[in-house]
C-alpha cells in the first residue's frame, strides 16, 4: 500500500517519467519515509501499550536478572528474524529504550537486525551455497552480541537523549483503565513521531538522492581497485548507501563474479545494510554524538574483522 502511494505521488502526481534518477529518488524518498514514519508511531505506541500491563520497571529488572550475555543473545536472535532494513529497525530499538530495556541489549538487536536477513540467507544460500549463507547470519549475530556487550560496558545509558519528559517524570505510575492505556501509549507515539520527523526526512532525503543519482557501477568499480585495504574502503563505501540486504545480495554476487573478494564483497553488503547515513542522521535525534560514534565505530570494525575472515577462508577454499 505504502508503494502505491509513492509511486501514484511520483508518476501521477508529479508526472516524473519512470527509470530517470529523479523518479527513483523522489518514488524512493516517499516510499521509505511513509514506511519509518508509519513504523515509529505503531511500534512505539504498541510497545508503551504492553508496558502499562506492568509494574514500573519491571521489565528493565527481569532482563537485568538474565544472566551476563544472555538478554544480548535474545535481542540479537530476535534482530536475526525481524526483516528490517537500518532505519526500519529504529522504531522498535526505540520502543525498547522506551521500555527501559538496557542499551546495550538494545544496541545488540539494532546491529543485528539490518545485518541478518531471512531474505537475504535464502538468496546468499542459492548463489553461494548454504554453508556460507549460515557461516553470514552466524557472524551477524555474533557481532550484534559483541557490539551489544561493548557498547553496555561502556556505561553511556545517559547518552540516549530521546525521551518523553513528563511520560519519565511520572514512571511510577501507569494508567488502569483500558482507555487510559490506550491514550498514554498514543501519546508517547505521537510524541516520538513528532521528535524524529524532521530527522526521518532529512535522512532519508539525503539516502534517496545517492540511491538515485550515484551508479551502483562507482561503487562496485572503487571497491575492486584495492588489495589489502579492500575490505576497510569497502566498508567505508557502503556507509552513504541506503538498502536492505535482500536487495544488496544479487550486487554482491555480480561483484564477486567480477573478482572482488568474497569477504570485500560481503563487507560491502554489511556496511550498507547496517551502517548507513540516513540512519546515522535519524539516530542523532536519539542519542549524542559520543554514543552514535561508539556504535557506528564497533560495528564498522566487526564488519572489517569479518570481510578479513571470510577473504581468509575464501582463499583457503
Amino acid at each position: 500500500m505504502l508503494q502505491s502511494i509513492a509511486g501514484f505521488i511520483t508518476f501521477r502526481l508529479f508526472h516524473l517519467q519512470p527509470d530517470t534518477p529523479l523518479a527513483v529518488s523522489v518514488n524512493f524518498f516517499f516510499y521509505d519515509v511513509f514506511k519509518i514514519l508509519f513504523l515509529i508511531f505503531t511500534v512505539v505506541t504498541v510497545i508503551n501499550f504492553i508496558r502499562t500491563f506492568f509494574e514500573p520497571n519491571q521489565v528493565k529488572e527481569t532482563v537485568g536478572k538474565m544472566r551476563w550475555g544472555l538478554g544480548n543473545i535474545v535481542a540479537a536472535l530476535f534482530g536475526a528474524v525481524t526483516p528490517f532494513c537500518s532505519c526500519s529497525s529504529i522504531p522498535l530499538f526505540i520502543g525498547f529504550i522506551e521500555a527501559r530495556i538496557a542499551t546495550g541489549i538494545a544496541f545488540s538487536f539494532l546491529i543485528t537486525s539490518p545485518l541478518v536477513n531471512e531474505v537475504a540467507f535464502v538468496i546468499m544460500g542459492g548463489l553461494f551455497g548454504w554453508r556460507l549463507a549460515f557461516l553470514y547470519a552466524l557472524s551477524g549475530i555474533v557481532l550484534g552480541v559483541i557490539g551489544g556487550l561493548l557498547i553496555g560496558a561502556l556505561k553511556m545509558d545517559k547518552e540516549i537523549i530521546l525521551e518523553n519528559a513528563k511520560e519519565k517524570k511520572n514512571e511510577n505510575y501507569m494508567p488502569k483503565t483500558f482507555h487510559g492505556k490506550l491514550a498514554f501509549a498514543l501519546r508517547i507515539g505521537k510524541n516520538t513521531f513528532k521528535k524524529l520527523l524532521p530527522y526521518v526526512i532529512g535522512g532519508v532525503g539525503i539516502g534517496a538522492m545517492i540511491h538515485g543519482y550515484v551508479p551502483q557501477e562507482f561503487f562496485m568499480e572503487t571497491v575492486g581497485r584495492y588489495e589489502m585495504f579492500s575490505v576497510v574502503i569497502a566498508t567505508l563505501m557502503g556507509i552513504p548507501i541506503y538498502a536492505g540486504c535482500s536487495t544488496v545480495v544479487p550486487l554482491i554476487f555480480s561483484i564477486t563474479a567480477n573478482g572482488v573478494p568474497l569477504g570485500t564483497s560481503l563487507a560491502f553488503m554489511m556496511a550498507i545494510a547496517g551502517l548507513s547515513l540516513p540512519e546515522a542522521i535519524i539516530l542523532k535525534r536519539v542519542m549524542r554524538l559520543k554514543l552514535l560514534a561508539a556504535f557506528f565505530g564497533i560495528v564498522a570494525i566487526g564488519i572489517i574483522m569479518v570481510g578479513y575472515l571470510f577473504n581468509t577462508l575464501y582463499a583457503l577454499h
